[in-house]
């Protein structure tokens, strides 16, 4: 048929079979276990099936092995950065095996995240990623293996952890900015298990170092536009402020632009650092220090963790903690004041 013909109904196993010279079985065993077939006859049934424009239903191939190839991912906020380089580790550690990633927004709120879980189940997912706030209610009717990934206020049973080691990030800005000759340092935080761990290893070192602890906005999310308002209350209530360390690289957007409503110079009057090292930091014009929370590799490590229970069942849910990495770019420098 030539490519410009318009086709009047998707072809079928039976054309395809037709086209090639074989039995339907045939083309249906090149489809779920092609190493069966000789070598000749797989080209054969392949080059029919791009002639045609064939696609084989993931719904039939699903009723014939009992395995929908698909693994689940809860978040809870697309717009926060980090998510873009977990799913590409995810997606780069699955796609050999054949798996795809579903995704499903869960939103604040327990009712929304029950309601993303139960929806992906019904999908019959072989696996479960939780990169947003878990809750056992959500677990109770889970039977298939779940990795929560980063740190979460809790992590059901039953469930494995994998995630940055987010206390050791937040001890690690302390001490870059410590090194810097800062000791009036402000941090903007937020809720959630993340912010929380990253808070506490900046706490714990700069109470050692004898320096004020400043922070803002422990209970408010973690957008720019939480980062902004966190900044200006810092900035406002402590204007002898000389850094600011966000919670995330979205959030230290909105410290620059405050930094910037308060007339102050980055980072000559005012160093700034984020978290994450996202596309945002990394980029030319922001050119922002962050850490490295290495999330791709949080990923590839949770990715690799389900094929193995989802292999092997008996096998017990892991935690693991990824070392992050600290990046030194063009907003922080050292205290002037």
């Amino acid at each position: 048929m030539p490519l410009n013909t318009p086709r009047t109904r998707r072809p079928t196993i039976y054309d395809v079979a037709k086209s090639a010279g074989v039995s339907p079985s045939l083309v249906s065993l090149v489809l779920q276990n092609p190493s069966k077939v000789s070598e000749k006859r797989r080209e054969a049934v392949r080059t029919a099936m791009a002639e045609l424009g064939y696609r084989p239903s993931r719904a039939a191939t699903t009723l014939a092995s009992s395995q929908t190839k698909s693994i689940g991912l809860v978040i809870d906020d697309f717009r926060n950065l980090w998510f873009v380089d977990l799913l590409r580790g995810l997606e780069s550690a699955l796609s050999p095996h054949g798996y795809q990633v579903t995704l499903a927004d869960s939103r604040p709120g327990e009712n929304r995240i029950t309601e993303a879980t139960d929806g992906l189940l019904s999908m019959h997912v072989e696996g479960l990623v939780i990169a947003a706030e878990p809750s056992e209610p959500m677990m109770a009717g889970t039977w298939v293996p779940s990795v929560v990934a980063g740190w979460r206020d809790g992590v059901p049973a039953g469930a494995g952890l994998i995630t940055n080691d987010d206390d050791c990030g937040g001890r690690m800005v302390a001490e870059h900015l410590l090194g810097l000759g800062h000791t009036r340092i402000g941090h903007l935080s937020g809720s959630g298990g993340a912010a929380a761990h990253r808070r506490d290893g900046f706490r714990s070192r700069i109470v050692e170092a004898g320096v004020e602890v400043r922070i803002a906005g422990e209970s408010q999310g973690t957008s720019e536009e939480d980062g902004y308002a966190a900044a200006c209350w810092l900035l406002d209530h402590h204007p002898d402020t000389t850094a600011l360390f966000a919670a995330n690289d979205t959030m230290a957007l909105g410290a620059l632009a405050a930094a910037k409503a308060h007339g102050l110079s980055v980072p000559a009057e005012l160093s700034v650092i984020g978290y994450d090292n996202s596309q945002l930091a990394k980029s030319r014009y922001l050119d922002m220090s962050s850490v490295d929370n290495r999330s791709d590799i949080v990923g590839v490590d949770v990715a690799n963790t389900l094929l193995a229970r989802i292999q092997d069942p008996t096998l017990e849910p892991e935690r693991k903690l990824i070392e992050p990495v600290l990046v030194v770019r063009s907003t922080t420098a050292r205290a002037t004041g």
